[in-house]
């Protein structure tokens, strides 16, 4: 299977000149001329970002999820090529209804019919590597199943080793192979699609995106039900509402879309600031809106098996960058990197800042509500390389989602101005992280831990106190007893400190 799938891909490298595009890289120049005159009646009238593109989605679904993982590290990519494999799309045929009955047999040990009071073996949706398909629980409820295609591994297992073997080819010929770190950007893919293929990891993803915006007015998260989740089999709640890129549909349906829109932004920067855990797949296929009842208006999340998490330390940085960026405060941009421990300790702040300065500045030409947040991230990651800044990869996946965030706010409503949506919850959320609010909040976190701690307190003073004196000279003894009593007022002092930090976690 692997030779019938390399001959593939050597056959559709030649018909869209990936190996041009490859060899022209090649410092000695030789392949290229080799690959010319092997291929003299040749002629592309394509830029050769479009034939990249065209060249995955000939060679399949593994590949062209490969290359929409690939888009998103724009920290890599030119921007032409960057921009055009985010052109791709997920529109992969499902497999057979009877092949899904075979995988929901082999998952339950019983047949569909014995698990599902309903089940409709045509599929609603197909991606890379599972298809949805509708059926009703035996108490009547409504769901949606995702079945894992069959056979996935040893097809994704088979496609990895060989988008490996490439990356390798890549860093020996191409000038630039190296720095591109092909072989980590597969290894980064590699996680991802292993990941996807655990429907349990993403029931997970669900359910906690679910629990974050419990009782929300914003966004609805499908129920999971545990009960009927396999590896390979994912039941939820199955969710109805219109595709949020159907806007004459919307608009049909009384939903507000600059509300809409303005929604959107609240709840990626809800996702991120708040609970450092976002939906990192936001594209349109993955959105609906509800338009019945109670519910109508409000934003529907699907598609969890990618997703970002963010450290404190990162939503510090990326809070700081935002406003100071805003602030055309471009040496405190320079510092957040060096603080956040991205960039080398000894990098120049005003060198940084300059060459910061010298991409951002022209974008302040330009209203506010044109500019772009993602592409403000994006300038700073280029940036950053010149200074040997490591790129963080959840920064990267943040980015992406971003930019899938601003262009579905602006489908909804041109007018939408990001930043000023934006301001007021980055700067409320400064507010909590800093200064007193800020103070209040750590001591309320760490007054557990003091109250468990606080019981010891006098024990151990106790033990420091009792301690028989140490044999030493006349001097070092007396230094000794000073170093006893300090110990003891400290030990006081942690007690008093400790005792407050309780009454307050009691009070509160």
């Amino acid at each position: 299977m692997r030779l019938f799938r390399l001959a593939k891909i050597f056959a559709v490298s030649s018909r869209y000149g990936l190996d041009e595009m490859l060899f022209e890289h090649e410092p000695s120049g030789r392949l290229a001329a080799i690959s010319r005159a092997l291929h003299f009646w040749r002629r592309f009238s394509q830029p050769e970002a479009v034939r990249l593109r065209l060249a995955l989605e000939a060679l399949g679904p593994i590949f062209v999820k490969f290359g929409q993982v690939l888009s998103t590290r724009r920290d890599l990519l030119p921007p032409d090529i960057a921009d055009e494999l985010a052109k791709l799309q997920d529109n992969v045929p499902p497999f057979a209804s009877a092949e899904a009955l075979k995988e929901i047999e082999k998952a339950y040990g019983k047949p569909a019919a014995e698990v599902f009071s309903e089940f409709d073996p045509t599929p609603v949706a197909s991606a890379s590597v599972a298809q949805v398909h509708l059926a009703r629980l035996p108490d009547g409820r409504e769901v949606a199943v995702k079945i894992l295609r069959p056979n996935m591994r040893a097809v994704i297992d088979h496609d990895l080793a060989l988008l490996n073997t490439l990356a390798g080819l890549v860093e020996k010929v191409w000038s630039d192979g190296k720095r591109l770190k092909p072989r980590e950007v597969v290894a980064e893919f590699a996680k991802y699609l292993r990941d996807e293929l655990d429907l349990m990891r993403e029931a997970a993803n669900c359910s906690q995106l679910r629990r974050n915006f419990e009782g929300s007015t914003l966004l609805l998260v499908p129920e999971v039900h545990w009960d009927w989740c396999t590896s390979s089999v994912m039941v939820m709640e199955r969710m109805h509402g219109i595709p949020i890129s159907r806007k004459e549909a919307l608009a049909a349906a009384n939903v507000d879309l600059k509300a809409l829109s303005r929604a959107g932004v609240e709840i990626f920067f809800t996702q991120v600031f708040r609970d450092g855990f976002f939906h990192a797949d936001m594209h349109p296929g993955n959105i609906f809106v509800a338009i019945e009842g109670e519910k109508h208006g409000r934003y529907i999340a699907l598609d969890f098996g990618i997703v970002g998490t963010l450290t404190d330390i990162d939503k510090n940085y990326l809070a700081q960058n935002f406003l100071a960026f805003f602030k055309r405060d471009y040496k405190r941009v320079a510092q957040a990197h060096i603080e956040a421990g991205w960039a080398p300790a000894d990098t120049r702040v005003d060198e940084f800042e300059a060459a910061i300065r010298a991409v951002c500045e022209p974008i302040f030409d330009r209203p506010l509500k044109e500019i772009s947040f993602g592409k403000v991230l994006l300038r700073l990651f280029q940036t950053s390389r010149r200074f040997n800044v490591e790129i963080q990869p959840q920064l990267v996946m943040l980015q992406k989602t971003l930019l899938n965030i601003e262009g579905l706010g602006r489908q909804l409503d041109p007018d939408l101005d990001l930043w000023k949506t934006a301001k007021p919850f980055l700067e409320r959320w400064m507010s909590e992280q800093l200064g007193l609010r800020g103070l209040k909040k750590a001591l309320e976190l760490e007054a557990p831990n003091w109250a468990q701690t606080l019981p010891q307190l006098p024990r151990l003073v106790h033990q420091a106190l009792a301690r028989p004196p140490v044999d030493l000279t006349p001097v070092l003894a007396e230094i000794a007893a000073g170093q006893r009593r300090q110990n003891a007022l400290l030990a006081v002092i942690a007690g008093l400190l400790a005792t407050a930090l309780l009454s307050l976690y009691l009070a509160h």
